[in-house]
């Protein structure tokens, strides 16, 4: 990300925590966090990072994060944050806080001991429930989130290759490097170097098989929807 748009992205999250803020209306209180199950992650240690550990260890552990972060976020975050993280205005937008210490720094203290603005609970603290691991899971997963600007001008030609890959019709070997392409051209609001978009999923899941293309469409249906 350049540094003017760095610069724009943390200028609309100040922004969208101001008016979050001033209108008091994104009440949590009530809503117990659910507990994650974040075995299949790596230890961090009982010392609380100031950086997202799982952001530099490998595709892999990135993948794992991403996925339990998603089950974390989707559970525990996103009555308020809104689903993929598209907030409503009513919360603050995290796909714009930057993908570095900075934005680690904020994150962190937000998810550890939660915001409470006139003896209203806004968001819970999740430290206790949560811990550590799922935290940057949760981070990772909404650091990846791809500019759904860009990733809509590519949706006419996504549910094209979505039918042709439901109905059993596409060309994998056409489809799945246009799909890489594509995921290639989309980029994240937090400045992190790889967006989690639906055509970056539906490439990695692609390798020939009649299933793979059946996943395939699947998650490019479910993106698709979620997007629209």
């Amino acid at each position: 990300m350049s540094s003017s748009r760095k610069l724009s992205a943390r200028a609309a999250l100040i922004a969208l925590c101001t008016l979050a803020g001033a209108g008091g209306v994104y009440a949590h209180g009530d809503v117990a966090p659910q507990p994650m199950n974040t075995d299949a992650l790596p230890d961090v240690g009982d010392e609380w990072l100031i950086e997202n550990p799982y952001r530099d260890q490998g595709e892999e552990v990135w993948t794992t994060a991403i996925e339990i972060g998603a089950s974390g976020y989707n559970q525990n975050c996103a009555r308020c944050h809104g689903l993929e993280v598209i907030s409503g205005g009513l919360a603050p937008d995290l796909r714009y806080l930057e993908a570095e210490e900075y934005g680690d720094e904020w994150f962190a203290e937000r998810f550890r001991t939660g915001y409470t603005q006139n003896g209203t609970t806004k968001m819970p603290a999740f430290e206790e429930v949560l811990g550590q691991k799922a935290s940057w899971a949760i981070r990772t997963y909404i650091e990846t989130r791809p500019d759904q600007d860009m990733l809509d001008e590519y949706a006419d030609e996504l549910h094209k290759m979505r039918d042709a890959l439901a109905d059993g019709s596409a060309d994998v070997a056409t489809v799945k490097p246009r799909l890489e392409d594509i995921a290639g051209k989309i980029e994240t609001l937090s400045g992190a170097p790889v967006a989690d978009s639906i055509a970056f999923r539906a490439a990695k899941q692609l390798d020939g098989s009649e299933d793979s293309m059946k996943q395939a469409a699947e998650t490019l249906t479910i993106g698709l929807s979620v997007a629209h």
